[in-house]
């Protein structure tokens, strides 16, 4: 059954704050970012505050968020939901943020309709029906045009139930695959040492005199598709890892790979036979016996990303990296070491099919239950 939002919460926003009344102590007042912050982390870094007798004027007057109440954000990524606890005492921006008051609490679970907001339906109405031109915005004449499915109350908290469990299982196999890779690095570090210090003193050589480095060709935006298929079957990599996938590849082979540009640059791939790589990304190139996988281990260690330049727009300049110099092991402790990640990742393989299909199951019930 469709029910509107409007018939289970009273939407509204805040009395404006100005930013003259902000301060460095009182009660927390939270913009949109905040809310944001809370929603995924539990906490907020950096609070802003309002005067105590300005949080207990506004109170008076126009109330405040209840346990159980839903606090949305309007702007920036637009519908993040926060469910009020009774702990809570905050005040929050006008405009930027929406407050969802029960008037319906034997009807709906807030953290049914938090659901309901992560759902591919209702995010896809929200982008549809969001004001402004360049930044859109979440308003409450949105929001009271919204329409929910909604079981009875016994049949939400099955939903709610079912899917936080199914979520579990994501978040225990996602720390798995964490845990596998911090595996290979402290191994990595137990042979060879830490690379940036290089304190198992091992031979120093510059990174350009050892491998080729390489930006790739020029890639039109039009030609990368998200998703790939029998016409698009190639990955194709930009600077911050596989960027979509095209109809034709420069490479076949496996190959570290670097990321040059943006805020990422300096981040390392691996790719594995036929691809593309794009302008901002760099192929690297043995120029002498090297193992790969033990050298694209190197590079992720050796922290790139603090020789980028730029500030509005990071980059990592092939000159610079040419003259890097990185510690250089023996080949047999390489191939050693590469061994020793082929069976991790022969794990990694057995966990990640686990999670995509959690993760499958995921996206199906939550279809069926709000699509």
């Amino acid at each position: 059954m469709k029910v509107k939002i409007s018939d289970l919460y009273d939407v509204s926003s805040s009395k404006r704050v100005f930013q003259s009344e902000w301060r460095n102590s009182g009660v927390p007042f939270y913009r949109a970012r905040e809310i944001a912050k809370l929603a995924s982390d539990g906490y907020v870094d950096n609070e802003l505050f309002i005067d105590e007798n300005l949080y207990s004027e506004y109170v008076e007057r126009y109330g405040k968020p209840q346990p159980g109440d839903i606090i949305i954000t309007g702007v920036g990524t637009l519908g993040v939901c926060y469910v009020v606890k009774p702990e809570d005492r905050f005040y929050f921006k006008d405009g930027n943020i929406l407050w969802f008051r029960q008037k319906a609490p034997d009807q709906i679970k807030s953290e049914y309709l938090v659901r309901a907001f992560d759902s591919k339906d209702v995010k896809d109405f929200i982008v549809r029906n969001s004001s402004g031109t360049t930044v859109g915005t979440f308003t409450i004449q949105t929001a009271n045009k919204l329409e929910i499915n909604l079981p009875p109350i016994n049949e939400q908290e099955e939903v709610i139930d079912k899917l936080s469990r199914i979520e579990e299982i994501i978040k225990k196999r996602e720390e798995e695959l964490q845990l596998l890779d911090t595996l290979i690095k402290a191994r990595f570090i137990e042979m060879f040492g830490e690379p940036i210090s290089n304190t198992k003193k091992l031979s120093l050589q510059k990174l350009g005199d050892i491998c080729e480095l390489k930006a790739g060709d020029f890639t039109i935006a039009t030609d990368i598709h998200e998703k790939q298929d029998k016409d698009n079957p190639y990955p194709c990599y930009g600077g911050n890892g596989i960027r979509g996938y095209v109809n034709n590849y420069t490479h076949d082979g496996d190959y570290p790979i670097i990321g040059r540009q943006g805020a990422l640059c300096g981040n390392i791939q691996y790719a594995i036979g036929k691809f593309r790589n794009t302008e901002h990304a760099i192929l690297v190139t043995p120029k002498i016996e090297i193992n790969k996988i033990w050298l694209y281990e190197l590079l992720i260690l050796e922290n790139l990303n603090r020789y980028q330049t730029g500030a509005a727009q990071p980059g990592l300049a092939v000159k610079t990296l040419n003259i890097i110099k990185i510690p250089i092991a023996d080949i047999m402790l390489q191939n050693d070491f590469a061994a020793f990640v082929s069976q991790v990742d022969k794990s990694k393989v057995a966990v990640q099919k686990a999670l995509d299909e959690a993760q499958l199951l995921f996206d199906s019930l939550m279809q069926e239950y709000f699509g």
